[in-house]
């Protein structure tokens, strides 16, 4: 070995050990202190007074990895199979795991030396003239040559290192963003699916009303004919049907936006596809609500797993530019036979090799590197406070949806005691008109409360079943509990240390 390559693997091995434990490690963030959501504590029941099914809280209770079945319809499980196979965004999001799963190969393949296998061939011209000499003329001669290459490059301070954790980061991220995917689809078809039931409800109420005006239509023209009403009485029902007729139409048009929602889920056009048939009074409502406490939460919500991956990406990063700062070594090697005449190919005389070690450090780059080291700092400490936001928003839907299910039990209690006081009121007045005593004016406002009550009581129940559905997502949806056969394989541990 020359004087020369051992002065740089000595200065190589002084870089390595200057250079070793430097760069900062990934420290995870501290786990919330909060046990709860709200100021108040949870109620222990939450009950419609006989309007409904009891629900209530189970603190710290597991989420089933298909929590959807817990609403108890076939027909919705068969729609959200449907939705997991033929969805397109889910597809993508898979897609893009695969990506960023290459992306660490390629970033772990800085561990290894490069081997390559050089062939080449050329025509020269020489010109003897150029060096000083004469009496020689030009010569032209083909030069060919063969051989492998070896190389391996390192960095001192650990560059392929922070690459790596900082490609495993990443993987990490987009395996929780595809498990956000995930969960997104089975809560929008959850939801869809909720709403079309709902308005199912709604229209069937409104048609029922529909009836009931042109029943009284039919009973004032008949009187009429009798002389025992007016033409007055005759167009206030019909006016009384043809407003109660302009009730059809928007929420046709939810049903059909809904229809096609849900059609988009699934992957099919929305000509090609349609949903089946399920009524509000098909589905079980959920009895028992888990509630992972807030120390839990950050560890099973898809969106903050991903915020916590992209800062543990984002300090990777910080020693990427850390490690620019130190030199670059590059130990080489190769093994080649050149030769000017292709029979003199394998010939011993024509073999050449060649070993050699580089060290490049530097010096001055008119401040980029600093400034690159810094800006990865700020954004490290940008990616810290979207992570803490993301924790917090998710806090606050929790939150709204814990409360809102309290409200919900408590709205749906009062619709249905407005529904029956409503319902007396109109059989009583029902009475009344038939005896003479009340005016057609009057039924028909009874009538007209009495709907708006079935309505409220309807979009009361929805509301349950809808309010459940988001809790089930927010606490993450179960994704850890799915079988092999559903859960989306997990990248490689991204690791919390440096």
């Amino acid at each position: 070995m020359t004087a020369m390559l051992r002065s740089i693997l000595a200065l190589a091995g002084a870089a390595l050990l200057a250079g070793c434990g430097l760069l900062p490690g990934y420290k995870a963030p501290p786990v919330p202190a909060e046990t709860g959501y709200t100021p108040n504590a949870l109620p222990s029941v939450l009950s419609a007074g006989g309007a409904g099914a009891d629900q209530r809280f189970v603190l710290g209770e597991k989420i089933s990895g298909s929590w959807w079945k817990l609403f108890g319809s076939s027909a919705l499980d068969r729609v959200l199979a449907e939705a997991i196979e033929g969805n397109r965004t889910l597809a993508a999001a898979k897609a893009s795991l695969a990506e960023a799963r290459e992306a660490v190969a390629v970033a772990a393949s800085g561990y290894y030396p490069q081997a390559d296998f050089a062939l080449s061939a050329e025509r020269e011209r020489n010109n003897f003239k150029a060096v000083g000499l004469t009496g020689f003329p030009p010569k032209q001669f083909n030069v060919y040559s063969l051989g492998p290459t070896v190389s391996y490059s390192f960095n001192p301070a650990g560059l392929t290192g922070k690459q790596v954790e900082q490609a495993r980061a990443l993987e990490a991220a987009q395996n929780y963003e595809t498990e956000a995917a995930y969960l997104t689809l089975t809560g929008s078809v959850a939801t869809e699916i909720i709403t079309v039931a709902s308005i199912r409800a709604q229209i069937k109420a409104i048609e029922d009303l529909l009836n009931d005006d042109a029943h009284n239509l039919r009973l004032v023209q008949d009187e009429l004919r009798a002389g025992a009403a007016t033409d007055l009485d005759v167009e206030t029902a019909n006016s009384q049907l043809a407003s109660d007729r302009t009730l059809l139409p928007p929420l046709r048009q939810q049903m059909s936006t809904a229809h096609h929602a849900l059609a988009v889920l699934v992957g099919k056009p929305p000509a090609a596809w349609s949903p089946p048939d399920i009524d509000l009074d098909a589905l079980t409502l959920p009895a028992e609500l888990p509630v992972s406490l807030p120390s839990a939460l950050v560890h099973q919500r898809p969106d903050i797993l991903v915020s916590e991956s992209q800062l543990h990406a984002a300090s990777a990063a910080v020693g990427v530019a850390s490690a620019a700062l130190y030199p670059n070594i590059t130990l080489s090697a190769g093994v080649a036979q050149q030769f000017l005449k292709p029979e003199a190919i394998f010939d011993p005389a024509s073999n050449i090799w060649n070993v050699g070690a580089a060290m490049a450090a530097p010096l001055f780059h008119g401040g980029a590197l600093r400034a690159q080291k810094r800006g990865s700092e700020d954004a490290y400490q940008a990616a810290l406070a979207n992570y803490e936001q993301t924790v917090l928003q998710s806090f606050g839907q929790v939150a709204d949806l814990l409360d809102g299910l309290s409200h919900d039990a408590e709205l749906l209690a009062a619709e249905q005691t407005a529904y029956q006081s409503a319902a007396k009121a109109l059989d009583l007045v029902r009475t009344s008109y038939g005896l003479g005593n009340s005016t057609l004016l009057q039924v028909l406002d009874a009538q007209r409360t009495f709907q708006q009550a079935r309505i409220g009581l309807v979009r009361a129940e929805a509301q349950r079943y809808l309010d459940s559905a988001q809790l089930f997502v927010a606490m993450g949806g179960g994704w850890w509990e799915r079988t092999p056969a559903e859960t989306t394989p997990k990248p490689a541990s991204a690791g919390r240390g440096g």
